[in-house]
């Protein structure tokens, strides 16, 4: 296998397939240790023969519940939390007692569970993982595995994996440097993964990278579970994450997508671009989030109508966000209208904390934000920008929370039949303005969505559904898309294929009730189409290894996904 790799003993190579072994002809020896493994626990769900088979008879009271049961009862007991956190451990505790149940419920519940496995939920989790903290989930890198990271990986039971989250804990969401306690976010994307994706569950694996952090709170906090020292920068740093991309090639082979997540600016850009030309990674905050604007953005010109080239966007914030989504609809501008990605960049303007983006400043900007410095005088605010530039599509980044005033909603409003406003920080109190601000102050004429949930809005007698632009809907979708393909790399195209294919899937219906995402609950089937255009993708660029291609990409991707009905055992 090219790169080193593993030996594919039980054909788990194929896609995400599931192994056609019985598990228990080398592992389980006792009924007692079968009822304490989360991948193949089934509760009191294992029926009389189960039960006589393999041990079980006097383990478990003699009722036997259907996993239907089981889930209506789960869902009642999560349903009489009145804390979020609650849920989420509630959650936790059952991903790591019976692990099909806990996808069974995550799928059929999508739209009440995801807010609790993801955000905003996971944020607070986050921020208090070192007190709730049960038992290990994922890998953690420290600086003291520093030269040893190949055997740390080599300790993770599983050997096929498919797809890598990993973070540094330094940007968790809008909550800052979070450190070690950072490993709730790719635990979570992860579990989306397998719910959305369907991603095996254990071809997935959370990684932190813990080079210690500058949080103040959690130096001193007794209960903090990572290294007490100023986070590692420069060389020290770089030589850790390069050992481990390295490792990471030797141990799972070219076709493991590592996705980056939570990474501060500085390196989140650097490291993307150091490793895409040499490994298969993504990055969510940069790449994912602008695949889901775009296909927002996609969606609503159905109803503000015009093409992408003939709108002009401002962005409140120029951070990895920002500019990921900005040259993201560049990308996507210059292939409709075949105009240089320079000329499409200009339609494009950012306002960072100094102000506008202008050539005046670019000696002083970042490298990421020089290609959107443009000729004009200087901004200091964003409503003076507005009222100059006149945007059609305004587009919050900024993690700052209430800056879409209702002087500037107004504004857009003013010279826009149906102004596009989205306010995609995250969680809801980093929200640029809430749902019904958006809606209120532009007098029902906003074309709204957000980063974080939002409640259905009553103005003047008529409801209006806030779009959620949630990188949930893409990069479970995309990952499947990567793996079924066999992709070596990630290229641009894939991500503007992977909107094309989510603002397709975008109903009248969706779009009368001011929606211009689908609805969650039939994200699966979003994501298998999703997959297909990124694996036809891949395919037609060159970057797919599993061959012959197959014909029916669609059905194919629903082929290939993990379910979580229990099996029979014999």
């Amino acid at each position: 296998m090219a790169g080193g790799g593993v030996e594919d003993a039980y054909g788990e190579d194929r896609a995400t397939e599931e192994q056609l072994i019985t598990p228990w002809s080398f592992s389980v020896a006792s009924g007692h240790s079968l009822l304490r493994d989360p991948r193949h626990n089934k509760g009191l769900a294992f029926s009389e023969a189960e039960r006589d088979a393999h041990y079980l008879r006097g383990l478990l009271p003699p009722v036997i519940a259907s996993q239907e049961l089981q889930e209506k009862k789960l869902m009642h007991n999560l349903r009489q939390y009145t804390v979020p956190l609650q849920r989420y451990i509630a959650m936790m505790d059952l991903q790591e007692r019976n692990e099909r149940l806990f996808y069974k419920l995550l799928i059929d519940n999508v739209e009440e569970l995801l807010p609790v496995v993801y955000t905003p939920v996971v944020g607070e989790a986050c921020q208090k993982f070192g007190s709730i903290y049960r038992r290990p989930q994922g890998l953690y890198i420290s600086l003291k595995d520093k030269g040893k990271v190949l055997e740390v990986l080599k300790n993770w039971p599983e050997r096929s994996i498919q797809v890598i989250v990993v973070t540094d804990g330094e940007r968790i969401l809008g909550l800052g440097d979070l450190g070690c306690q950072g490993m709730g976010i790719p635990v979570g994307k992860l579990s989306l993964y397998t719910a959305l994706g369907g991603v095996r569950p254990s071809a997935c694996l959370p990684i932190t990278i813990d080079v210690g952090t500058n949080n103040e709170t959690l130096l001193n906090d007794e209960y903090y579970i990572g290294l007490r020292q100023r986070r590692a920068t420069g060389e020290e740093y770089h030589e850790l994450l390069q050992e481990f991309m390295t490792a990471v090639k030797q141990n799972y082979g070219e076709k493991v997508l590592v996705q980056f997540e939570d990474f501060a600016n500085h390196n989140a850009f650097d490291l993307l671009a150091k490793y895409s030309k040499s490994h298969l990674v993504f990055n969510d905050d940069i790449q994912g989030t602008a695949s889901v604007v775009l296909a927002g953005l996609l969606a609503s010109l159905k109803v503000v109508g015009g093409t992408l080239a003939d709108h002009t966007y401002l962005f409140l914030g120029a951070g990895e966000a920002g500019t990921g989504i900005a040259e993201l609809i560049a990308l996507e501008m210059s292939k409709h209208t075949d105009t240089p990605v320079d000329d499409c960049r200009k339609k494009i303007w950012l306002v960072d904390s100094k102000g506008l983006l202008v050539e005046s400043r670019k000696e002083s900007l970042q490298h990421f934000k020089k290609p959107f410095a443009h000729e004009h005088e200087p901004m200091k605010t964003l409503l003076e920008a507005v009222q100059s530039i006149k945007p059609t599509v305004l587009i919050g980044t900024s993690g700052v929370g209430r800056t879409f005033t209702k002087e500037v909603i107004e504004a857009m409003a003013s010279f826009n039949e149906k102004p596009v406003i989205f306010s995609l920080s995250n969680p809801t109190s980093h929200s640029e303005c809430t749902a019904e601000e958006a809606y209120t102050w532009s007098k029902g004429t906003a074309v709204f969505a957000s980063g974080s949930p939002f409640d259905p809005v009553e103005y003047e007698g008529k409801t209006y559904v806030p779009g959620q632009s949630n990188n949930a809907y893409v990069f479970p979708g995309f990952g499947l898309g990567v793996v079924i393909s066999g992709a070596i790399r990630v290229h641009d195209d894939m991500l503007l294929a992977a909107s094309e294919a989510l603002a397709e899937q975008v109903s009248q219906e969706n779009f009368d009730k001011g929606l211009i995402f689908p609805p969650f609950t039939n994200i699966r089937k979003i994501s298998a189409n999703i997959a297909a255009k990124v694996a036809a993708k891949a395919y037609d660029l060159g970057l797919a290894s599993r061959l012959p291609r197959p014909d029916d990409l669609v059905k194919y991707a629903e082929s290939c996904m993990y379910t979580p009905l229990y099996r029979s055992y014999r």
